[in-house]
Protein backbone atom coordinates (compact mmCIF):
# COMPACT_ATOMS: atom_id res chain seq x y z
CA UNK A 1 0.00 0.00 0.00
CA UNK A 2 2.67 2.58 0.74
CA UNK A 3 4.33 1.68 -2.33
CA UNK A 4 1.12 2.69 -4.29
CA UNK A 5 0.04 5.52 -2.20
CA UNK A 6 3.75 7.07 -3.53
CA UNK A 7 3.08 6.49 -7.09
CA UNK A 8 -0.42 8.25 -6.68
CA UNK A 9 1.85 11.33 -5.43
CA UNK A 10 3.58 11.41 -8.12
CA UNK A 11 1.25 11.26 -10.54
CA UNK A 12 -0.17 14.28 -8.98
CA UNK A 13 2.70 16.50 -8.71
CA UNK A 14 3.93 15.40 -12.52
CA UNK A 15 0.46 16.53 -13.61
CA UNK A 16 0.11 19.83 -11.67
CA UNK A 17 3.87 20.65 -13.11
CA UNK A 18 2.78 20.43 -16.54
CA UNK A 19 -0.14 22.87 -16.04
CA UNK A 20 0.31 26.04 -17.55
CA UNK A 21 0.59 29.06 -15.94
CA UNK A 22 -0.82 32.82 -16.73
CA UNK A 23 0.89 34.60 -19.90
CA UNK A 24 4.12 36.41 -18.80
CA UNK A 25 3.84 39.73 -20.53
CA UNK A 26 2.00 39.03 -23.92
CA UNK A 27 1.16 42.08 -26.17
CA UNK A 28 -2.13 43.90 -26.08
CA UNK A 29 -3.99 46.21 -28.52
CA UNK A 30 -4.26 49.12 -26.21
CA UNK A 31 -0.63 49.35 -24.42
CA UNK A 32 2.50 47.34 -23.61
CA UNK A 33 2.61 43.65 -22.31
CA UNK A 34 0.93 43.38 -19.11
CA UNK A 35 2.82 41.53 -16.51
CA UNK A 36 1.88 38.72 -15.37
CA UNK A 37 0.04 39.26 -12.40
CA UNK A 38 -2.42 41.56 -14.32
CA UNK A 39 -2.56 38.90 -17.50
CA UNK A 40 -3.89 36.59 -14.63
CA UNK A 41 -6.37 39.14 -12.80
CA UNK A 42 -9.39 38.49 -15.20
CA UNK A 43 -9.25 34.55 -14.39
CA UNK A 44 -9.32 34.86 -10.20
CA UNK A 45 -11.74 37.41 -10.55
CA UNK A 46 -14.12 35.37 -12.80
CA UNK A 47 -13.78 32.29 -9.71
CA UNK A 48 -14.89 28.76 -10.69
CA UNK A 49 -18.22 29.51 -12.14
CA UNK A 50 -18.71 31.00 -16.14
CA UNK A 51 -19.64 34.18 -16.48
CA UNK A 52 -22.82 34.41 -18.99
CA UNK A 53 -22.66 36.97 -21.47
CA UNK A 54 -25.47 38.17 -23.63
CA UNK A 55 -24.14 40.27 -26.92
CA UNK A 56 -26.88 42.20 -28.45
CA UNK A 57 -26.29 44.05 -31.67
CA UNK A 58 -26.62 47.88 -32.48
CA UNK A 59 -26.67 48.86 -35.98
CA UNK A 60 -27.80 51.27 -38.31
CA UNK A 61 -30.22 54.00 -36.75
CA UNK A 62 -31.75 54.76 -33.32
CA UNK A 63 -34.84 54.46 -34.12
CA UNK A 64 -37.96 52.33 -32.84
CA UNK A 65 -37.04 48.75 -33.84
CA UNK A 66 -33.63 49.03 -32.26
CA UNK A 67 -35.35 50.06 -29.04
CA UNK A 68 -37.41 47.09 -29.68
CA UNK A 69 -34.37 44.12 -29.99
CA UNK A 70 -32.50 45.92 -26.80
CA UNK A 71 -35.72 45.51 -24.90
CA UNK A 72 -36.36 41.88 -25.75
CA UNK A 73 -32.32 41.14 -25.36
CA UNK A 74 -32.47 42.63 -22.28
CA UNK A 75 -35.30 41.36 -20.92
CA UNK A 76 -33.79 37.51 -21.99
CA UNK A 77 -30.79 38.45 -20.28
CA UNK A 78 -32.84 39.08 -17.34
CA UNK A 79 -34.32 35.47 -17.34
CA UNK A 80 -31.29 33.38 -18.12
CA UNK A 81 -29.74 35.38 -15.31
CA UNK A 82 -26.65 36.51 -17.44
CA UNK A 83 -24.21 38.49 -15.54
CA UNK A 84 -23.54 40.77 -18.41
CA UNK A 85 -24.88 42.04 -21.49
CA UNK A 86 -22.63 43.73 -24.62
CA UNK A 87 -23.92 45.91 -26.76
CA UNK A 88 -22.08 45.33 -29.97
CA UNK A 89 -22.32 48.97 -31.32
CA UNK A 90 -21.38 50.76 -34.95
CA UNK A 91 -24.36 53.50 -35.49
CA UNK A 92 -24.34 56.26 -36.67
CA UNK A 93 -26.91 58.29 -34.17
CA UNK A 94 -30.88 58.37 -34.23
CA UNK A 95 -33.61 59.74 -32.37
CA UNK A 96 -33.25 61.48 -29.12
CA UNK A 97 -36.50 59.84 -27.67
CA UNK A 98 -35.86 56.23 -28.42
CA UNK A 99 -32.12 56.85 -26.94
CA UNK A 100 -33.71 58.05 -23.67
CA UNK A 101 -36.13 54.99 -23.57
CA UNK A 102 -32.90 52.48 -24.58
CA UNK A 103 -30.74 54.80 -21.63
CA UNK A 104 -33.66 53.46 -19.27
CA UNK A 105 -34.20 50.23 -20.60
CA UNK A 106 -30.56 49.36 -19.95
CA UNK A 107 -30.99 50.72 -16.31
CA UNK A 108 -33.15 48.18 -15.58
CA UNK A 109 -30.54 45.13 -16.14
CA UNK A 110 -29.63 44.79 -12.63
CA UNK A 111 -25.46 42.99 -14.32
CA UNK A 112 -22.77 44.67 -16.05
CA UNK A 113 -23.63 46.39 -18.97
CA UNK A 114 -20.35 46.77 -21.19
CA UNK A 115 -20.71 48.94 -25.43
CA UNK A 116 -17.82 47.69 -27.39
CA UNK A 117 -17.57 50.18 -30.25
CA UNK A 118 -17.12 48.90 -33.25
CA UNK A 119 -16.52 50.79 -35.01
CA UNK A 120 -18.52 53.88 -34.46
CA UNK A 121 -20.75 55.38 -31.69
CA UNK A 122 -21.78 58.75 -32.61
CA UNK A 123 -24.67 60.97 -31.44
CA UNK A 124 -26.97 58.88 -29.84
CA UNK A 125 -24.68 55.90 -29.57
CA UNK A 126 -22.46 58.36 -27.38
CA UNK A 127 -25.24 58.88 -24.90
CA UNK A 128 -26.25 55.06 -25.07
CA UNK A 129 -22.48 54.01 -24.61
CA UNK A 130 -21.90 56.41 -21.47
CA UNK A 131 -25.04 54.39 -19.97
CA UNK A 132 -23.27 51.17 -20.12
CA UNK A 133 -20.71 50.31 -17.00
CA UNK A 134 -17.58 50.05 -19.47
CA UNK A 135 -16.73 51.54 -23.02
CA UNK A 136 -14.27 49.67 -25.09
CA UNK A 137 -12.86 49.87 -28.68
CA UNK A 138 -12.13 48.11 -31.67
CA UNK A 139 -8.66 49.70 -33.05
CA UNK A 140 -10.48 51.66 -35.37
CA UNK A 141 -13.63 53.07 -33.06
CA UNK A 142 -14.59 56.31 -32.60
CA UNK A 143 -17.05 58.26 -30.34
CA UNK A 144 -18.52 61.62 -29.99
CA UNK A 145 -20.25 63.88 -32.37
CA UNK A 146 -23.45 63.99 -30.14
CA UNK A 147 -25.23 67.79 -30.62
CA UNK A 148 -28.73 67.66 -30.97
CA UNK A 149 -30.40 68.26 -34.30
CA UNK A 150 -33.69 68.35 -35.65
CA UNK A 151 -35.39 64.74 -36.86
CA UNK A 152 -34.76 66.02 -40.50
CA UNK A 153 -30.65 66.48 -39.30
CA UNK A 154 -31.12 70.21 -39.53
CA UNK A 155 -30.13 72.72 -37.14
CA UNK A 156 -32.37 73.55 -34.11
CA UNK A 157 -33.01 77.51 -33.23
CA UNK A 158 -30.63 78.94 -30.63
CA UNK A 159 -32.81 78.51 -27.80
CA UNK A 160 -34.41 75.54 -28.12
CA UNK A 161 -31.00 74.49 -28.46
CA UNK A 162 -29.57 75.65 -25.16
CA UNK A 163 -32.45 73.97 -23.94
CA UNK A 164 -32.04 70.88 -25.15
CA UNK A 165 -27.86 70.88 -24.06
CA UNK A 166 -28.47 71.78 -20.83
CA UNK A 167 -31.09 69.01 -20.15
CA UNK A 168 -28.64 66.40 -21.98
CA UNK A 169 -25.69 67.34 -19.74
CA UNK A 170 -27.30 67.20 -16.60
CA UNK A 171 -28.51 64.07 -17.54
CA UNK A 172 -24.96 62.56 -18.31
CA UNK A 173 -23.94 63.49 -15.56
CA UNK A 174 -26.46 61.40 -13.15
CA UNK A 175 -25.43 58.77 -15.38
CA UNK A 176 -21.47 59.00 -15.05
CA UNK A 177 -21.37 59.92 -11.47
CA UNK A 178 -18.18 57.89 -9.97
CA UNK A 179 -16.90 57.11 -13.44
CA UNK A 180 -13.97 59.07 -14.31
CA UNK A 181 -13.88 61.68 -16.78
CA UNK A 182 -16.79 60.62 -18.83
CA UNK A 183 -19.69 63.55 -17.74
CA UNK A 184 -17.21 65.67 -18.88
CA UNK A 185 -15.87 64.19 -21.84
CA UNK A 186 -19.72 63.34 -23.01
CA UNK A 187 -20.54 67.17 -22.08
CA UNK A 188 -18.16 68.06 -24.67
CA UNK A 189 -19.26 65.68 -27.07
CA UNK A 190 -22.75 67.56 -26.91
CA UNK A 191 -21.85 70.94 -26.01
CA UNK A 192 -19.68 73.25 -28.33
CA UNK A 193 -19.48 75.89 -25.67
CA UNK A 194 -18.06 73.23 -23.14
CA UNK A 195 -14.12 73.48 -22.91
CA UNK A 196 -12.42 70.08 -22.17
CA UNK A 197 -9.72 70.63 -19.72
CA UNK A 198 -8.33 68.16 -17.18
CA UNK A 199 -5.48 69.78 -14.98
CA UNK A 200 -3.66 72.32 -17.04
CA UNK A 201 -4.03 70.64 -20.11
CA UNK A 202 -7.01 71.55 -22.45
CA UNK A 203 -8.18 68.66 -24.93
CA UNK A 204 -11.10 70.60 -26.39
CA UNK A 205 -11.62 74.23 -26.51
CA UNK A 206 -14.72 76.28 -26.93
CA UNK A 207 -16.18 76.42 -30.35
CA UNK A 208 -16.12 72.71 -31.53
CA UNK A 209 -17.60 69.58 -30.65
CA UNK A 210 -15.27 66.36 -29.35
CA UNK A 211 -14.68 62.94 -31.35
CA UNK A 212 -12.09 60.50 -29.84
CA UNK A 213 -10.64 57.68 -31.31
CA UNK A 214 -9.93 54.39 -29.31
CA UNK A 215 -6.17 55.40 -28.79
CA UNK A 216 -7.34 59.13 -27.75
CA UNK A 217 -10.21 57.34 -25.58
CA UNK A 218 -7.81 55.45 -23.56
CA UNK A 219 -5.23 58.34 -22.86
CA UNK A 220 -4.16 58.42 -19.20
CA UNK A 221 -4.51 61.87 -17.12
CA UNK A 222 -4.33 63.24 -13.78
CA UNK A 223 -3.12 61.77 -10.37
CA UNK A 224 -3.30 58.49 -9.98
CA UNK A 225 -3.69 58.60 -13.96
CA UNK A 226 -6.75 56.79 -15.59
CA UNK A 227 -8.22 56.69 -18.86
CA UNK A 228 -10.26 59.18 -20.38
CA UNK A 229 -13.29 57.25 -21.56
CA UNK A 230 -12.23 53.47 -22.48
CA UNK A 231 -11.37 50.60 -20.84
CA UNK A 232 -9.76 49.00 -23.12
CA UNK A 233 -9.20 48.43 -26.96
CA UNK A 234 -9.86 45.22 -28.53
CA UNK A 235 -10.14 43.54 -31.99
CA UNK A 236 -13.59 41.38 -31.02
CA UNK A 237 -16.18 41.13 -28.69
CA UNK A 238 -14.40 37.11 -27.90
CA UNK A 239 -11.36 38.90 -27.18
CA UNK A 240 -12.97 41.57 -25.13
CA UNK A 241 -14.30 38.96 -23.03
CA UNK A 242 -11.29 36.91 -22.81
CA UNK A 243 -9.08 40.15 -21.59
CA UNK A 244 -12.24 40.62 -18.85
CA UNK A 245 -12.92 37.13 -17.83
CA UNK A 246 -10.29 35.23 -18.66
CA UNK A 247 -10.06 32.09 -21.66
CA UNK A 248 -12.67 29.68 -20.74
CA UNK A 249 -14.67 31.81 -18.13
CA UNK A 250 -17.47 32.61 -19.79
CA UNK A 251 -20.02 31.45 -22.21
CA UNK A 252 -21.37 33.78 -24.78
CA UNK A 253 -25.52 33.75 -26.44
CA UNK A 254 -25.67 36.22 -29.12
CA UNK A 255 -29.09 37.61 -30.25
CA UNK A 256 -29.68 37.18 -33.85
CA UNK A 257 -31.90 39.57 -35.89
CA UNK A 258 -33.75 38.27 -38.71
CA UNK A 259 -35.70 39.48 -41.60
CA UNK A 260 -38.81 38.31 -40.56
CA UNK A 261 -38.14 40.12 -36.90
CA UNK A 262 -37.66 43.18 -39.11
CA UNK A 263 -41.30 42.61 -40.29
CA UNK A 264 -42.95 41.97 -36.81
CA UNK A 265 -41.54 45.11 -35.70
CA UNK A 266 -42.90 47.13 -38.53
CA UNK A 267 -46.17 45.53 -38.26
CA UNK A 268 -46.27 46.22 -34.35
CA UNK A 269 -46.88 50.32 -35.82
CA UNK A 270 -50.40 48.49 -37.13
CA UNK A 271 -51.09 46.99 -33.89
CA UNK A 272 -54.77 49.08 -34.09
CA UNK A 273 -55.80 47.85 -36.94
CA UNK A 274 -54.98 44.16 -37.03
CA UNK A 275 -56.05 44.22 -33.49
CA UNK A 276 -59.68 45.68 -35.46
CA UNK A 277 -59.23 43.55 -37.71
CA UNK A 278 -58.86 40.22 -36.02
CA UNK A 279 -61.70 41.59 -33.74
CA UNK A 280 -64.12 42.21 -36.46
CA UNK A 281 -63.20 38.85 -38.12
CA UNK A 282 -64.04 36.53 -35.24
CA UNK A 283 -67.62 38.35 -34.67
CA UNK A 284 -68.46 37.73 -37.72
CA UNK A 285 -67.31 33.92 -37.38
CA UNK A 286 -69.18 33.44 -34.44
CA UNK A 287 -72.65 35.36 -36.80
CA UNK A 288 -71.62 32.46 -39.22
CA UNK A 289 -72.06 29.08 -39.51
CA UNK A 290 -69.85 26.68 -39.29
CA UNK A 291 -65.29 27.37 -38.84
CA UNK A 292 -63.83 29.07 -41.66
CA UNK A 293 -61.84 31.66 -43.20
CA UNK A 294 -63.64 34.59 -41.16
CA UNK A 295 -61.90 32.38 -37.92
CA UNK A 296 -58.69 31.61 -39.80
CA UNK A 297 -58.76 35.28 -40.45
CA UNK A 298 -59.16 36.24 -37.04
CA UNK A 299 -56.66 34.27 -35.28
CA UNK A 300 -53.90 35.14 -38.01
CA UNK A 301 -54.41 39.03 -36.96
CA UNK A 302 -54.23 38.62 -32.90
CA UNK A 303 -51.68 35.79 -33.11
CA UNK A 304 -49.18 39.25 -35.65
CA UNK A 305 -49.71 41.13 -32.85
CA UNK A 306 -48.26 38.46 -30.44
CA UNK A 307 -45.53 38.09 -32.55
CA UNK A 308 -44.85 41.72 -33.18
CA UNK A 309 -45.20 42.15 -29.25
CA UNK A 310 -42.58 39.58 -28.36
CA UNK A 311 -40.19 40.99 -30.86
CA UNK A 312 -40.75 44.33 -29.19
CA UNK A 313 -39.69 43.35 -25.90
CA UNK A 314 -42.86 43.79 -24.64
CA UNK A 315 -44.01 40.18 -23.91
CA UNK A 316 -42.74 36.51 -23.90
CA UNK A 317 -44.38 33.75 -23.98
CA UNK A 318 -46.73 32.87 -20.92
CA UNK A 319 -49.21 35.78 -22.92
CA UNK A 320 -49.50 33.35 -26.20
CA UNK A 321 -50.08 30.17 -23.82
CA UNK A 322 -52.88 32.25 -22.06
CA UNK A 323 -54.50 33.34 -25.19
CA UNK A 324 -54.53 29.74 -26.70
CA UNK A 325 -56.44 28.47 -23.77
CA UNK A 326 -58.48 30.81 -24.20
CA UNK A 327 -58.99 30.19 -27.45
CA UNK A 328 -59.40 26.68 -27.16
CA UNK A 329 -62.41 27.28 -24.49
CA UNK A 330 -63.85 29.12 -27.10
CA UNK A 331 -63.61 26.30 -29.78
CA UNK A 332 -64.46 23.70 -26.82
CA UNK A 333 -67.77 25.66 -26.74
CA UNK A 334 -68.50 26.13 -30.17
CA UNK A 335 -67.71 22.43 -31.21
CA UNK A 336 -69.11 19.99 -28.31
CA UNK A 337 -70.81 22.09 -25.75
CA UNK A 338 -72.41 25.09 -27.69
CA UNK A 339 -75.30 27.00 -25.42
CA UNK A 340 -73.03 26.51 -22.76
CA UNK A 341 -71.87 29.92 -23.06
CA UNK A 342 -69.82 29.80 -19.34
CA UNK A 343 -66.62 28.59 -21.53
CA UNK A 344 -66.70 30.53 -24.41
CA UNK A 345 -67.28 33.35 -21.86
CA UNK A 346 -64.68 32.23 -20.10
CA UNK A 347 -62.17 32.01 -23.21
CA UNK A 348 -62.79 35.42 -24.20
CA UNK A 349 -62.19 36.96 -21.25
CA UNK A 350 -58.53 35.13 -20.99
CA UNK A 351 -58.00 36.29 -24.78
CA UNK A 352 -58.51 39.90 -24.28
CA UNK A 353 -56.65 39.72 -21.05
CA UNK A 354 -53.49 38.21 -22.94
CA UNK A 355 -53.69 40.52 -25.33
CA UNK A 356 -53.43 43.52 -22.95
CA UNK A 357 -50.79 41.22 -20.81
CA UNK A 358 -48.99 40.71 -24.19
CA UNK A 359 -48.86 44.98 -24.84
CA UNK A 360 -47.30 46.03 -21.62
CA UNK A 361 -43.78 46.46 -20.78
CA UNK A 362 -43.29 44.16 -18.14
CA UNK A 363 -39.64 43.67 -16.70
CA UNK A 364 -38.73 40.06 -15.14
CA UNK A 365 -36.79 41.61 -12.50
CA UNK A 366 -39.34 43.98 -11.41
CA UNK A 367 -42.79 43.66 -9.60
CA UNK A 368 -45.81 43.94 -11.32
CA UNK A 369 -47.95 47.34 -10.58
CA UNK A 370 -50.96 47.26 -12.48
CA UNK A 371 -51.10 51.57 -12.87
CA UNK A 372 -51.69 53.49 -15.46
CA UNK A 373 -48.41 54.05 -17.19
CA UNK A 374 -48.26 50.41 -17.22
CA UNK A 375 -51.63 49.90 -18.77
CA UNK A 376 -52.14 52.65 -20.34
CA UNK A 377 -50.46 51.97 -24.28
CA UNK A 378 -51.99 48.14 -24.20
CA UNK A 379 -55.55 49.94 -22.99
CA UNK A 380 -55.24 52.43 -26.19
CA UNK A 381 -54.26 49.86 -28.63
CA UNK A 382 -57.20 47.86 -27.66
CA UNK A 383 -59.98 50.66 -27.51
CA UNK A 384 -58.43 51.93 -31.06
CA UNK A 385 -58.75 47.99 -32.34
CA UNK A 386 -62.33 48.12 -31.12
CA UNK A 387 -62.67 51.50 -32.96
CA UNK A 388 -61.58 49.99 -36.02
CA UNK A 389 -63.63 46.46 -35.46
CA UNK A 390 -66.78 48.52 -35.42
CA UNK A 391 -65.90 51.28 -37.91
CA UNK A 392 -65.35 48.32 -40.73
CA UNK A 393 -68.73 46.63 -39.27
CA UNK A 394 -71.17 49.33 -39.76
CA UNK A 395 -68.98 50.17 -42.94
CA UNK A 396 -69.89 46.72 -44.06
CA UNK A 397 -73.17 46.22 -43.13
CA UNK A 398 -75.04 46.75 -46.15
CA UNK A 399 -72.52 44.12 -47.53
CA UNK A 400 -73.73 41.50 -45.28
CA UNK A 401 -75.57 38.96 -45.44
CA UNK A 402 -76.39 39.91 -49.17
CA UNK A 403 -73.36 40.97 -50.88
CA UNK A 404 -71.33 39.26 -53.25
CA UNK A 405 -67.86 39.81 -50.95
CA UNK A 406 -69.79 38.12 -48.00
CA UNK A 407 -71.16 35.34 -50.04
CA UNK A 408 -67.88 34.07 -51.39
CA UNK A 409 -66.64 34.05 -47.53
CA UNK A 410 -68.66 32.76 -45.86
CA UNK A 411 -68.34 29.18 -45.23
CA UNK A 412 -71.80 28.02 -46.04
CA UNK A 413 -74.50 29.39 -48.30
CA UNK A 414 -77.18 30.10 -48.96
CA UNK A 415 -78.26 32.09 -46.02
CA UNK A 416 -80.06 35.22 -47.63
CA UNK A 417 -83.04 34.39 -48.14
CA UNK A 418 -83.38 31.32 -50.89
CA UNK A 419 -83.06 27.52 -50.50
CA UNK A 420 -83.00 24.92 -53.13
CA UNK A 421 -84.82 22.15 -52.97
CA UNK A 422 -83.14 18.80 -52.45
CA UNK A 423 -82.38 17.02 -55.70
CA UNK A 424 -84.57 19.64 -58.14
CA UNK A 425 -83.82 22.61 -60.26
CA UNK A 426 -81.49 25.28 -58.41
CA UNK A 427 -84.71 28.08 -59.50
CA UNK A 428 -86.90 26.08 -56.62
CA UNK A 429 -87.15 28.84 -53.80
CA UNK A 430 -89.13 29.90 -50.65
CA UNK A 431 -88.70 32.47 -48.88
CA UNK A 432 -87.31 32.14 -45.51
CA UNK A 433 -89.66 34.64 -44.22
CA UNK A 434 -92.51 31.82 -44.53
CA UNK A 435 -91.10 29.20 -42.75
CA UNK A 436 -91.41 30.62 -39.74
CA UNK A 437 -93.46 28.76 -37.04
CA UNK A 438 -92.68 25.67 -39.67
CA UNK A 439 -91.89 22.34 -38.35
CA UNK A 440 -89.07 19.99 -40.24
CA UNK A 441 -86.64 17.67 -39.47
CA UNK A 442 -82.36 18.37 -39.06
CA UNK A 443 -80.35 16.13 -41.61
CA UNK A 444 -77.50 17.51 -39.81
CA UNK A 445 -76.30 17.75 -36.40
CA UNK A 446 -77.05 21.43 -35.26
CA UNK A 447 -73.58 21.93 -33.26
CA UNK A 448 -75.48 24.78 -32.85
CA UNK A 449 -75.25 25.26 -37.16
CA UNK A 450 -76.27 22.86 -39.56
CA UNK A 451 -78.99 22.15 -42.01
CA UNK A 452 -82.88 21.13 -41.99
CA UNK A 453 -85.26 19.90 -44.21
CA UNK A 454 -88.88 21.55 -44.74
CA UNK A 455 -91.01 20.08 -47.31
CA UNK A 456 -88.19 18.69 -49.12
CA UNK A 457 -86.30 21.43 -48.59
CA UNK A 458 -82.77 22.22 -47.54
CA UNK A 459 -82.15 25.59 -44.92
CA UNK A 460 -79.29 26.46 -43.36
CA UNK A 461 -80.35 27.17 -39.05
CA UNK A 462 -78.96 27.39 -36.34
CA UNK A 463 -79.74 26.61 -32.43
CA UNK A 464 -80.18 29.65 -30.00
CA UNK A 465 -79.04 26.91 -26.96
CA UNK A 466 -77.57 23.28 -27.26
CA UNK A 467 -77.12 20.86 -29.61
CA UNK A 468 -78.98 18.02 -31.34
CA UNK A 469 -78.25 14.93 -33.53
CA UNK A 470 -79.31 14.65 -37.13
CA UNK A 471 -83.10 13.34 -37.01
CA UNK A 472 -84.29 15.53 -34.51
CA UNK A 473 -87.76 17.48 -35.20
CA UNK A 474 -87.42 21.16 -34.88
CA UNK A 475 -89.83 24.26 -34.95
CA UNK A 476 -88.55 27.36 -36.78
CA UNK A 477 -89.00 30.26 -34.46
CA UNK A 478 -87.65 33.40 -36.51
CA UNK A 479 -85.25 34.53 -39.29
CA UNK A 480 -82.18 36.25 -38.80
CA UNK A 481 -79.12 38.36 -40.97
CA UNK A 482 -77.56 34.86 -41.07
CA UNK A 483 -80.66 32.17 -41.62
CA UNK A 484 -83.27 30.51 -39.64
CA UNK A 485 -83.79 30.06 -35.88
CA UNK A 486 -84.76 27.07 -34.49
CA UNK A 487 -85.26 24.33 -31.91
CA UNK A 488 -86.21 21.12 -30.73
CA UNK A 489 -89.82 20.25 -31.13
CA UNK A 490 -90.00 18.96 -27.68
CA UNK A 491 -89.21 22.21 -26.05
CA UNK A 492 -91.35 24.03 -27.82
CA UNK A 493 -94.48 21.90 -26.67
Amino acid sequence: MKWITFLLLAAATAVAGDVPGPASGAPTPDGPAAPAAEAARPAAEAGSAKRRVVVIPVREQVDSPLLFIIRRGLKEAIEAKADAVVLDMKTPGGALDVTFEIMEALGKFPGETITFVDDQAISAGAFISATTNEIWFSPRGKIGAAAPVAATGQEIDKSMRQKVVSYLRAEVRSISEGKGYRGQVISAMIDEDFELKVGDTVLKPKGELLTLTASEAMKTYGDPPQPLLGAGIAGSVDELLVRKYGAGNFSVTRLEITWSEHVAVFLRGLAPILLGLGLLAIYVEFKTPGFGVFGISGIVCLGVVFLSNYVAGMSGHEPMLIFGLGLLLVLVELFFFPGVVVAALGGLVLMFGALIWSMADIWPNEPVRFDGDLLLKPLSDLGLGMLVAVGLALALAKFIPKGWFFNRLAVAQPIAGSAQVAGGAPGSEVGLGALIGRQGIAVTGLYPSGQIEIDGQRHEARLEVGSVPPGTRIVVRRRTSFGLLVEPQDSAL
